[in-house]
């Protein structure tokens, strides 16, 4: 799972001015980034040092602040290109508990991430400026205040400039973080990887938990629904036409079944035809992969996407003009191996 999270850093990063690849002779030269590469690096990551996550050549593991990738921890964000935020929210759940607990423990985890990546060559942090926001303060008693909160909190952000790298927290989140960048950016694509749609309208009488924020990003035109994709979709259902509100909004529904036993790369180039160069988003639930290789969640499903499958959706966004990402609902009580 802390793979995934780098891989989307390592790339999310140059959302601002592109991805660097390392080449012979140690210099570094640009390669497409996520977003637009038309777009100037921000001022901040263009002036001054910038932040590097320790070597553990020289910085013991067990040593420093649990930050992520033990990244300086900053209380706003100005000056910063991209930054990582916890929301430790799991009130909007329907089974198992405890994803409250998910970024302190991807945070514990992080000491083991790199600032290279060998396979794709991406350096992000000898461009850009990256620090850790700390956690939204959420209301564990109250899901709408919560709501509010995170808006707020990440409205501040998205008006700074800074690209949002979420680390989860229950797919509720999700909904008041695309609120905020739905206001600077308009409707957004989505590239959203998950065992489920997350379209629900209600349950138990309420419209706010984690089964309805795309639903509710729909009601409110935060999503521009030509360009939304969900991978991994699979799981019993109390219908035959589970898929019929996705499909209707125009989502791409790609099923885990047409996912097995083949590689992603064919399926991410059309991703990238259909996202085009307008602003997108990256959600990715946990239990989008198998549990076998991802059981710390609350509702796990089998037959799911494998690592190196997810590698490839993650990879396969290269080139794409991302505004912000999550990864939501990890819940470490149900990891015992703290993977």
């Amino acid at each position: 799972m802390l793979r995934l999270l780098a891989s989307t850093c390592a790339r999310g990063l140059g959302a601002r001015g592109g991805s660097w690849r390392l080449v012979p002779g140690g210099r570094a030269r640009p390669i497409a980034g996520l977003c637009d590469p038309s777009r100037r690096l921000s001022r901040q990551a263009s002036d001054g040092p910038r932040n590097q996550p320790p070597s553990s050549e020289f910085v013991a593991r067990s040593v420093g602040i649990c930050s992520m990738m033990r990244l300086p921890m900053q209380a706003t964000p100005e000056g910063l290109d991209a930054a990582f935020v916890g929301v430790p929210l799991d009130i909007g759940t329907s089974n198992r508990p405890g994803a409250r607990f998910g970024p302190r423990r991807i945070r514990e985890e992080s000491v083991m991430l790199r600032t290279a990546n060998p396979s794709t060559g991406a350096v992000p942090f000898q461009f850009l400026k990256v620090a850790d926001l700390g956690d939204v303060n959420v209301n564990l008693y109250n899901l709408q205040d919560s709501c509010r909160l995170i808006r707020a909190d990440y409205q501040k952000i998205v008006a700074a400039g800074c690209v949002p790298l979420t680390l989860g927290g229950d797919h509720t989140i999700t909904y008041p973080i695309l609120q905020a960048i739905a206001e600077k950016h308009g409707p957004v694509g989505l590239v959203h990887v998950d065992a489920h749609m997350d379209t629900a309208d209600k349950a138990l009488g309420e419209k706010l938990y984690h089964g309805t924020p795309f639903r509710r990003c729909v009601d409110e035109g935060l999503l521009d629904c030509k360009r939304v994709v969900q991978i991994g979709i699979r799981g019993s259902s109390t219908t035959l036409d589970t898929y019929r509100y996705s499909r209707s909004q125009g989502f791409r529904v790609v099923l885990a079944e047409d996912c097995w036993l083949k590689s992603l790369v064919p399926l991410m180039g059309e991703v990238r035809q259909q996202m085009g160069g307008r602003p997108i988003y990256i959600s990715f639930d946990i239990d989008g992969l198998d549990p076998a290789y991802a059981p710390g969640t609350g509702t796990p499903e089998i037959a799911g996407l494998t690592p190196s499958q997810a590698l490839e959706i993650i990879r396969g966004c290269q080139g794409l003009n991302v505004v912000g990402c999550d990864l939501v609902e990890v819940s470490p009580p149900y990891d015992p191996s703290g993977e």
